[in-house]
C-alpha cells in the first residue's frame, strides 16, 4: 500500500491487517457495523494505558452503538497480547510492524526524545461507518474525555 493520507468520506480500501491473537481481516470483515480505530505510540505507557482503559470501560456502550473497536500500534503482537492480558483489554489491538496502516491514515509524525529524532505515532482516532467511509477524525487526542467525544460523535 501506497503512503497517503485518508480524508473525509473516503472509502477504506480492502486489505489485510493481523491482530495480537493472529487473526487477520480486513475492514470489509466488519461492513454493517461501525469501527472505532485508534492509534497509540506504544503498549503500556501511561497516555496509552489510560486510553485503552477508557474504551475498555465503555465498550458496552459502543457495543449497543453496533461499534467495534481496534487499538492500533507500532508494538509487536506479543507486546500487544501482554498489554491486552495486563489490563483486561476485550477488543484488538492491530499489529503495525510494517506501519502500513500508520503511514495510510497519516499518523507517523517526526518526534524527539532526549533530543533523538524518530518516527512516531501522532495519537489519532477514526471512526469509519457501517459502509466503510471515514466519517471523522480526531488528531492530537487528548487521552482524558477522549472517549465520550467519540461516543458522542455516534
Amino acid at each position: 500500500m501506497v503512503a497517503q493520507n485518508v480524508k473525509i468520506g473516503d472509502s477504506l480500501p480492502s486489505f489485510s491487517f493481523q491482530t495480537s491473537e493472529g487473526n487477520t481481516h480486513s475492514f470489509a470483515d466488519f461492513a454493517g457495523q461501525s469501527i472505532v480505530l485508534y492509534f497509540y505510540p506504544k503498549d503500556d505507557t501511561p497516555g496509552c494505558t489510560i486510553e485503552a482503559k477508557a474504551f475498555r470501560d465503555h465498550l458496552a456502550d459502543f457495543k449497543q452503538k453496533n461499534t467495534l473497536i481496534f487499538g492500533v500500534s507500532k508494538d509487536s503482537a506479543s507486546s500487544h497480547e501482554k498489554f491486552r492480558e495486563k489490563y483486561c483489554l476485550p477488543f484488538p489491538l492491530i499489529v503495525d510492524t510494517s506501519t502500513e496502516l500508520c503511514q495510510f491514515f497519516g499518523v507517523l509524525k517526526d518526534k524527539s526524545l532526549f533530543g533523538k529524532k524518530y518516527k512516531g505515532i501522532e495519537r489519532s482516532t477514526f471512526l469509519i461507518n457501517p459502509e466503510g467511509k471515514l466519517v471523522k477524525e480526531w488528531r492530537k487526542v487528548n487521552v482524558l474525555g477522549h472517549v465520550k467525544k467519540v461516543l458522542d460523535a455516534l
